[in-house]
């Protein structure tokens, strides 16, 4: 049993990056064909927006993190304007969730403003 088994345990998760992976048990996920995907993004300066931009025209929700910038900041202002102007050309949408992240989604995705649970 190697050091990371014995920290998490037997197929279990693993820590990769900012992620935590859990073991899918059972689930072929390889085997799905996926007409979208969830892409995670860190917008750390100005020209992460491109990248973000190229998913949603791509079809795929982007959940994005914007801790560096305050939601005061003028710079953030901008991103969000331009990752706006890019959820109507597609007819995706948007929203800030908290002041840590935005969710941006392509056409026929809504985010849904009302949290679940309480």
């Amino acid at each position: 049993m190697g050091l990371m088994s014995k920290i998490f345990g037997e197929g279990s998760s693993r820590q990769t990056g900012d992620y935590v992976e859990l073991d899918a048990d059972g689930i072929a996920v390889d085997d799905v064909e996926a007409r979208l995907e969830v892409r995670i993004a860190n917008i750390g300066q100005k020209t992460d927006v491109i990248d973000i931009k190229d998913e949603v025209y791509d079809g795929n929700i982007v959940l994005a993190d914007i801790t560096r910038y305050s939601t005061n900041d003028r710079t953030m202002e901008q991103i969000t304007d331009e990752l706006k102007q890019v959820t109507k050309e597609v007819g995706g949408d948007i929203v800030q969730k908290d002041d840590d992240q935005l969710i941006i989604t392509p056409a026929g995705v809504r985010i849904n403003r009302d949290r679940l649970g309480k």
